[in-house]
């Protein structure tokens, strides 16, 4: 990626939704505070602010895909939410199959002796930054396997 992109991404929960930013595949994400969910419905002012903030250009959101590969539930919710962040905020959201970010999430924060009280210390946030990155390789992978023509 030449240009720069300010990116937020989620992690999709029913009460609460992880939330980091980025803006350079080279660095690592900034893990922000979560967003408070009812049945998954954002504070939608909280984001407000987080948007305007980080003047974000887009949004990534991670998909709870099942291990089979089959679309559950909270994978139809995580969808539901990207189309609404999307079209309500007027900026492109893509998405990123996030299957087992939670529990890389919590390995990260245990190794960087955090512990393992994940409600007490939450580790969505850590989950939306694996989640950006995951992003940031599918689409550098994308982009060099382009063929180009002379």
């Amino acid at each position: 990626m030449d240009k720069a992109l300010n990116l937020l991404g989620f992690d999709f929960g029913s009460k609460r939704i992880g939330v980091a930013f980025a803006s350079n595949p080279l660095t690592q994400p900034i893990v922000l505070a979560p967003i408070n969910a009812k049945d998954g419905i954002p504070n939608w002012q909280t984001l407000d602010t987080l948007i305007v903030q980080w003047q974000a250009q887009a949004f990534v959101v991670g998909i709870p895909y099942n291990m089979d590969g089959s679309v559950g539930e909270m994978a139809l919710r995580a969808r539901k939410f990207a189309n609404r962040v999307s079209a309500r905020f007027d900026r492109p959201c893509y998405v990123v199959d996030e299957r087992l970010s939670t529990q890389a999430a919590k390995q990260e924060h245990f190794e960087a002796g955090g512990g393992t009280d994940w409600k007490k210390h939450g580790v969505d946030g850590i989950a939306a930054g694996l989640i950006l990155q995951s992003w940031f390789n599918e689409t550098e992978h994308r982009l060099s396997t382009v063929p180009f023509s002379e």
